[in-house]
């Protein structure tokens, strides 16, 4: 079974910062190369353009803050559309540490941003306990934790059955 990626493994950092030992795999999630930046200066190992946002999407959003809860909803909603390209940022965090490099002044609200998100997310999902509570109709049902506490406040009937 394959480990999911640990989200304390995936930092981000901003690309013109100086690349660190600790910073494991430095992948650029933007569509755009950074300006300013020679290639051989990046210190970058891989370019993640598929997972940037869509031109029409970067422009809308504008690095506007009054459009960030917006944007987040719409790139996930891209973000969606790539799943082998998620896979193959999974599979680099299984191996080891790795940097979601960006070129965005803010660095609280930009792709990369978003893209942690959902690494995190996944990780969540992952790790929800699920516990069979019994059989319909040949099917296991599960449930989580929440559900039973749900059903265990949930007023029992007493008294014969019919």
């Amino acid at each position: 079974m394959s480990q999911a990626p640990d989200s304390a493994r995936i930092t981000l950092k901003r690309v013109y910062e100086p690349a660190s030992r600790t910073d494991g795999t430095r992948i650029l999630v933007d569509r755009l190369w950074p300006r300013g930046l020679r290639k051989e200066d990046a210190a970058i190992d891989h370019w993640c353009k598929e997972l940037a946002p869509s031109t029409a999407l970067r422009q809308w959003f504008g690095h506007k803050p009054e459009r960030w809860e917006e944007f987040r909803k719409r790139y996930k909603s891209e973000l969606a559309q790539q799943p082998e390209a998620l896979a193959e940022l999974r599979s680099f965090a299984r191996k080891g540490p790795i940097t979601l490099l960006f070129a965005a002044h803010d660095k609280l609200r930009n792709n990369a941003v978003v893209v942690h998100e959902l690494l995190r997310a996944k990780r969540r999902a992952d790790r929800v306990p699920v516990k069979t509570i019994g059989k319909t109709r040949g099917d296991m049902t599960a449930a989580t934790e929440e559900e039973r506490t749900r059903r265990s406040r949930q007023p029992t009937r007493s008294g014969p059955s019919l």
